[in-house]
């Protein structure tokens, strides 16, 4: 339950972010952040006056307590649960499936351009970055991919297999988490039944989605490609390692993928 402390000891860690990310430059993450802090001292300002009127001591229902946690942190849980790269509809979906709180997919559409500027003007200042998902031909950005920083290279890589290995990764996760929640709500379920309708075997003839059902049958395809896709992603990581700096290989090359546009232009 949020009560008046939690929300003071909130505000009182905005207040610092805000001022080293002023300090750095980093205008885009202090706006950012000056909204949740005008947020968070919204709900505490509501919930003194539920306290002088005699009210619960308890967070007003327009504020509930997930949307007090920053923006990138929700995209960092459902990319955490996933286990690898996704585009922002996914992530919204997993965070509705599973965390309390709105994620609003508009939000997420400068985040990891804004991650890539703090990243330049203060490297690992922060415990991790959202960052790219790379090409493994042009080891350049995946057009909408979110990835996670600490996440090995080679998870970060997207092969010709990739994206079909990773749905298949996805799915079990989701399925795994859904079968340790007692009582999983009806996102969950729903989210459950978009990976299914895609997996061959996935469904019953009830047209139900089971998690154990879901995640056996996309094992049993996962069993297929994953030993290919992984020599496609250790070699693409292995160039990535030689030619990208630190911050290239956390956000990609744009210049090789601008040349790349401009040879296939010019022929």
């Amino acid at each position: 339950m949020v009560t008046p402390e939690s929300l003071e000891r909130r505000i009182d860690e905005l207040r610092v972010a805000i001022r080293r990310a002023v300090a750095r430059g980093d205008r885009s993450r202090a706006r950012d952040l000056r909204a949740d802090l005008r947020q968070a001292e919204r709900a505490w300002e509501d919930m003194l006056t539920d306290l002088e009127r005699g009210g619960p001591a308890a967070a007003p229902a327009a504020a509930p307590a997930g949307t007090l946690v920053p923006v990138r942190e929700q995209v960092h849980q459902a990319l955490t649960l996933l286990g690898v790269p996704a585009a922002p509809r996914l992530i919204v979906a997993v965070h509705e499936a599973f965390f309390s709180g709105q994620l609003v997919a508009a939000r997420l559409t400068s985040l990891r351009r804004d991650e890539e500027r703090s990243f330049r003007s203060a490297p690992r200042s922060r415990a991790y970055y959202l960052c790219a998902a790379l090409t493994a031909d042009l080891l350049a950005p995946a057009r909408g991919l979110i990835a996670v920083s600490t996440w090995p290279l080679e998870r970060r890589v997207i092969g010709p297999l990739s994206p079909r290995v990773d749905f298949l990764t996805a799915s079990i996760a989701v399925a795994d988490s859904i079968a340790r929640i007692p009582d999983p709500g009806p996102g969950a379920w729903a989210l459950l039944w978009r990976f299914a309708v895609n997996i061959p075997g996935a469904q019953r003839g009830t047209g139900r989605a089971e998690p154990g059902r879901v995640a056996a049958a996309a094992q049993a395809e996962l069993d297929v490609h994953a030993d290919r896709d992984c020599e496609h992603r250790q070699a693409a990581a292995q160039r990535i390692r030689g030619q990208l700096d630190e911050a290239e290989q956390l956000f990609g090359s744009r210049l090789r993928a601008a040349a790349h546009r401009t040879g296939r232009a010019a022929s």
